[in-house]
């Protein structure tokens, strides 16, 4: 079995937006939450805010760790065409601030678009499951 770990944000302005990433390494692009995987060695707080920001141009304070959720995947529906077996996924899920920085639009990565999404607006977005994942965690509500 194959594991990733990977640490994301969740990030929701005055406005009652959050900020989502369009993952398009997918079977088809789906909005996802800012975030990726771990370097090798890298601390998994360090992980989120360089995802941020090379998915979206922010930088950000991580306000706290709101949890960690573990998804295992079966092999017969991994993407990866060599893949062996399940990926067990354990996502870090942090809450975060912006501090700085212009929204922009990551380049040959495996997001192609960052917007904020109103939260009445999700549940009628392609979304990948850690959205609602990560926003059940942290509490906050969708829109119908």
């Amino acid at each position: 079995m194959d594991m990733r770990v990977a640490a994301y944000c969740v990030i929701v302005d005055d406005q009652d937006r959050v900020l989502l990433t369009r993952w398009i390494e997918g079977r088809v692009p789906a909005w996802s939450m800012p975030g990726g995987g771990l370097e090798p060695g890298e601390d998994p707080a360090d992980a989120a805010r360089r995802e941020v920001r090379e998915e979206t141009g922010y930088e950000v304070r991580l306000d706290g760790l709101i949890g960690v959720d573990s998804h295992v995947i079966p092999a017969k529906r991994r993407l990866a065409r060599d893949a062996n077996g399940p990926l067990h996924a354990l996502r870090i899920v942090y809450r975060a601030t912006i501090t700085g920085g212009t929204l922009t639009h990551e380049v040959d990565g495996s997001s192609d678009l960052a917007e904020w999404i109103p939260l009445s607006r999700v549940r009628g977005i392609e979304r990948v499951a850690l959205v609602d994942t990560a926003l059940r965690m942290a509490g906050i509500e969708k829109g119908a």
